[in-house]
């Protein structure tokens, strides 16, 4: 028998939170009832990560005003170590990691195994190993984190959350970094916590997995709550929620586009890739893919597959060692051996981590626009100040980028916003083929669509597009062919007339049933 919420465990009354004369967020309250899972649903810069600081005292109490009620006692957290002290822990959608630290020194960072001032090793690596396990996560705890890539390092945060006394969870995009297997392990741990009377709130932009897993779901926008939907009592479907948080119908999930497709551009024959730490261990193997005039193509896969390093290591072998293979451009074979090479050749790639390896966070929308072709914008190695501008301004438009200037800090744009600067700056190193990692990663579905219409006007104008992306119904949706990858291979070529999500896992289900037998 099904148990019945009725229990207040977290009030919000009346809370209001001002950045330079701005509200974030405008008289908010909300209810959330122990042990269930409440989803916040709503733009980039609605308000949602900002009234889960105030909640989780990263936003200290003074700095805003309304009351947070826990447990009905009226809380008045001045940093995270006192929500902590309450049980609540909260999982950012930015990692908070040392790279060079292994994933056992992480979780327990601040909260360490033993006493009298002396670590209990043997007890953390166990606690640890015992952690990952509950998360799904098959890497020893002794692995440092920079040797893992970014889903896994999201699933290291959620175990370091794990690790403290927790009753209430907040989880910021935690599935963000995940595939679809690995996001919906995530879900299904958290009906687990709900049987075990743990409450949850989750940010999230996949609407699918929030009408999956959440009790109810509350709609921000600009700063305000515009409705709860409770899944018991309400029509919880996809365009109401959309429409509440837009304030808008998409009636299309996807813009549409007839695809003009020419010649071949870019191909890459015989590729193959070695990890950069562990000689003879091939992370990519004898790939071959190409790329038509005005095409999207596709790389689909689970995590781990390879999709990210063979993309890194096309760009100027940005990652692996012993690298091996040709790469053609309009039927010339060129060597891209450094990223300078690259862009000379005019290849881009847009990373699937803007925040900490494509932009500048604390530096203007100017300067990042113009990093990658700074020539552009220079005169005997001089950068002309009135050209970056117009550069960084035309940018701004033809993306529509929203902000308050060209001189605006980067790291105080919405997720969206962000996106857009990061897309813009390679836009401007005018490349004719471009490689997007996750173009859409951590953005609402309103900034989704207008990145979608970006990229379908780059293939318009003849650009040749890769796209990765761990969201089937985008690869889907957007590309005019599909390759799928599985443990470093190229598996499957699906045109787009016969692409499905079946069709799709059955290649990587294929491959897996023959290495098997192979074993």
């Amino acid at each position: 028998m099904e148990t019945v919420l009725t229990e207040t465990l977290l009030e919000i009354k009346n809370v209001t939170k001002t950045f330079a004369g701005i509200k974030a967020l405008n008289d908010v309250s909300l209810k959330i009832t122990r042990g269930e899972i409440h989803a916040l649903v709503g733009e980039n810069g609605a308000g949602k990560s900002t009234l889960m600081n105030i909640l989780s005292g990263i936003y200290p109490y003074g700095t805003y005003t309304g009351d947070i009620l826990y447990e009905s006692e009226r809380c008045t957290f001045h940093s995270v170590k006192d929500s902590e002290r309450k049980g609540i822990a909260i999982i950012h959608q930015e990692l908070a990691l040392v790279p060079h630290l292994s994933i056992a020194e992480n979780i327990f960072l601040g909260n360490e195994q033993g006493k009298s001032f002396k670590i209990d090793w043997e007890k953390t690596f166990a606690k640890a190993d015992a952690l990952l396990r509950t998360v799904g996560l098959h890497e020893s705890s002794r692995t440092l984190i920079k040797d893992i890539g970014i889903g896994k390092q999201q699933l290291v945060e959620i175990a370091k959350a794990l690790a403290k006394n927790i009753t209430f969870l907040i989880l910021d995009e935690p599935t963000a970094s995940l595939n679809e297997t690995d996001s919906q392990k995530l879900l299904h741990l958290l009906l687990e916590f709900k049987k075990k009377n743990i409450t949850s709130i989750i940010i999230s932009h996949k609407l699918n997995e929030v009408s999956f897993v959440a009790d109810k779901i509350t709609v921000i926008r600009d700063g305000s709550v515009i409705k709860t939907f409770d899944k018991k009592t309400d029509d919880c479907s996809e365009d109401l929620i959309i429409n509440a948080m837009v304030g808008r119908n998409l009636s299309e999930r996807f813009p549409p586009r007839t695809p003009c497709i020419g010649d071949i551009r870019f191909e890459v024959k015989d590729w193959t890739v070695e990890h950069p730490l562990y000689a003879e261990r091939e992370v990519c193997k004898n790939i071959n893919i190409n790329l038509r005039k005005g095409e999207v193509v596709g790389i689909s896969g689970l995590m781990g597959a390879g999709r990210t390093e063979f993309a890194m290591s096309v760009f100027g072998h940005s990652y692996g060692a012993n690298i091996r293979g040709r790469i053609f451009i309009n039927g010339k074979e060129v060597r891209l051996k450094t990223v300078k090479d690259a862009i000379k050749h005019g290849v881009a790639y847009v990373t699937e981590d803007r925040k900490g390896n494509g932009l500048i966070l604390h530096t203007s929308i100017c300067k990042n626009t113009t990093l990658a072709n700074i020539r552009k914008v220079s005169r005997r190695n001089v950068i002309q100040i009135d050209k970056e501008h117009e550069a960084a301004r035309e940018c701004v438009e033809q993306l529509k980028t929203k902000c308050t200037g060209i001189e605006q800090s980067v790291v105080n744009l919405s997720g969206g916003n962000q996106q857009k600067v990061l897309l813009g700056k390679w836009i401007f190193a005018e490349p004719e083929v471009l490689i997007l990692d996750e173009p859409t990663r951590g953005i609402d579905v309103g900034a989704k669509y207008e990145i979608y219409c970006i990229i379908n006007r780059l293939a318009a104008e003849g650009k040749s597009v890769l796209m990765i992306s761990s969201e089937l119904p985008e690869i889907l949706g957007m590309c005019d062919r599909i390759y799928v990858m599985n443990e470093g291979k190229i598996v499957g070529e699906i045109p787009r007339e016969e692409a499905s999500q079946e069709a799709i896992m059955a290649c990587i289900v294929q491959t897996k049933k023959e290495n098997t037998n192979h074993a």
